[in-house]
């Protein structure tokens, strides 16, 4: 089976040391790298951009994922990202997390979409403290919608381990994360394709609904599915693909797997666990096929 795996994070050097020079822990940048490293044992990258992009090709050809989006996720990390999906565009597709309120930033956009080749954005309404349907937002949709981007948007539960080492915000206001939200965004900007990740992490519902009313909002599959502790009764991970081929079709859901850094590197037990439940919910070959590699392949427009 060809995959294409629409949700992961680049995770290079510079993500690592951009958050530790943030972190108000005490400390060099090395040593809060060492301690994050020491409490997780998590491997942080080599400084050289291209051998962290040759370890995940490399990965990549180790579990036959065919093309994988990888994602900045910090703003200083986009250019690195940028440039590794500059060099093997076949492989790999470049995104970037972005503050809509940051000054400058529909210009910054032009750059980023435009000169170096972002497909699009994240956006993590929870985590910067702003609504998506913000009205004083529409100039940055109009830009997205121009270059008609990609844009996924964060919603429900986000916890971040490495965050809470370095002694940094989590999400601030889930009422900000509600997948609701989305749509009179989506009727808005019918040009912008919105992807709500992790089935909405802990918004099942509001997310099934969401994707019933408008055509341009997307679901990807990915992380480890913890949220599904917060639902009450607790579905199967099948009865949640079940419900989402439903609500969205299956032109609209696309596998993901969170992975970001190694040694874990890229998710295999993820994929073959959602291989298995849409088995269980009777998704036929031709389902699967789509959900793991050919929605994904025409939303990017890949050859």
């Amino acid at each position: 089976m060809r995959l294409i795996d629409f949700h992961s994070h680049w995770f290079s050097r510079t993500f690592f040391e951009t958050l530790a020079a943030q972190s108000p822990l005490p400390g060099s940048v090395e040593e809060k790298l060492a301690f994050v490293s020491s409490k997780t044992g998590i491997e942080i990258p080599d400084p050289d951009p291209a051998v962290h992009g040759r370890r995940w090709l490399a990965e990549m050809d180790r579990h036959g994922v065919e093309h994988l989006c990888a994602f900045a996720s910090l703003p200083e990390e986009a250019g690195v990202v940028a440039a590794a999906a500059a060099a093997t565009p076949q492989r790999l597709s470049a995104f970037t997390l972005i503050n809509p309120r940051t000054e400058g930033i529909t210009a910054r956009l032009e750059t980023l979409l435009g000169t170096q080749g972002l497909k699009g954005v994240l956006l993590f309404p929870a985590l910067h403290g702003y609504s998506p349907d913000d009205p004083a937002l529409a100039p940055v949709f109009d830009v997205l919608a121009r270059h008609e981007s990609i844009v996924y948007a964060h919603c429900g539960q986000f916890s971040v381990r490495l965050r809470t080492l370095l002694g940094l915000p989590g999400a601030r206001d889930l009422r900000h994360a509600d997948p609701l939200r989305l749509v009179p965004l989506a009727h808005a900007w019918p040009r912008i394709r919105f992807v709500i990740p992790h089935f909405g992490a802990g918004f099942l519902r509001e997310t099934l609904m969401a994707g019933a009313q408008a055509g341009n909002l997307y679901t990807d599959t990915s992380s480890s599915h913890s949220w599904l502790a917060t639902q009450c009764p607790r579905p199967t991970l099948a009865q949640v693909f079940e419900s989402t081929l439903a609500a969205f079709g299956p032109e609209r859901v696309l596998f993901g797997t969170d992975s970001t850094t190694f040694p874990t590197g890229w998710q295999r037990a993820r994929f073959e666990e959602q291989q298995a439940a849409l088995k269980q919910a009777g998704a036929a070959p031709a389902v699967m096929e789509r959900v793991f590699a050919l929605n994904a392949r025409t939303l990017l427009r890949l050859s």
